[in-house]
């Protein structure tokens, strides 16, 4: 049997989430594909699995670029084929705007820009990859955007990655008649480099490992029946 083909976006740095969930999908048999803005970055994540022995091949695409990510997609069809297992739309970041009445627009574009859009591009086009395998999304939301969530100060973010969800819950919708499902996690602060540099290490983190784990059973055959669902993590 053929391996699953997994894209994965948002595999740059060491450290990062992307790392972990790619290392867990290609540990499971998965041919992962790496897709990070920066081609010397997601190179080296694609390395070191590929000198552990899995499967994988970086990319490197501006997913806020319409034009980048058609390229992207030409190529994934022409090393591998027409057909995708799953896509994971990890790509995203973070930044505080402050309160509303002080914030920048510049800040909201931002945001959108690198949450939103990425996860957009990259979903419309790789919807017929998708449809062939009848295969998985998965977004990568927020905690904060949840009822109840803390949004103070950081509006722009959790609005853009609460449009995360209604585009989840949209392609849910839409592609349940084609067997492509459509879920998204929302975990708190992740135990990342990155959030240990910013944050410290006296935060109740959730693991990278556990986001892993979450993502590939929402693309695993386990859920083959969940569509349209958020998973809170932390």
């Amino acid at each position: 049997m053929a391996a699953r083909l997994t894209l994965i976006t948002g595999v740059g740095r060491a450290g990062q989430v992307g790392e972990a969930v790619a290392r867990h999908f290609a540990e499971h048999g998965d041919h992962v594909l790496l897709v990070s803005r920066n081609a010397d970055e997601v190179a080296a994540r694609a390395h070191a699995l590929t000198a552990a022995g899995f499967a994988a091949t970086a990319y490197a695409c501006d997913l806020a670029d319409t034009s980048d990510v058609q390229r992207l997609a030409d190529r994934v069809t022409h090393d591998h084929g027409a057909s995708l297992d799953a896509l994971v739309n990890l790509a995203g970041g973070f930044a505080l705007s402050g309160p509303v009445a002080e914030s920048t627009a510049d800040t909201w574009e931002h945001m959108a820009r690198i949450n939103l859009r990425t996860a957009y591009e990259t979903t419309r086009v790789f919807l017929p990859h998708l449809r062939s395998a009848r295969g998985a999304v998965v977004y990568f939301s927020a905690a904060a955007t949840l009822p109840g969530g803390a949004v103070s100060g950081m509006w722009a973010y959790t609005a853009a990655k609460g449009a995360v969800l209604t585009l989840m819950r949209a392609v849910a919708a839409e592609e349940r008649k084609t067997g492509v499902r459509s879920n998204a996690v929302a975990p708190t602060a992740i135990r990342t480099e990155s959030n240990l540099d910013s944050m410290g290490d006296q935060v109740r983190f959730v693991e990278r490992e556990d986001v892993a784990r979450a993502v590939w059973y929402l693309c695993s055959d386990d859920a083959r029946a969940v569509t349209g669902q958020v998973v809170r993590l932390g």
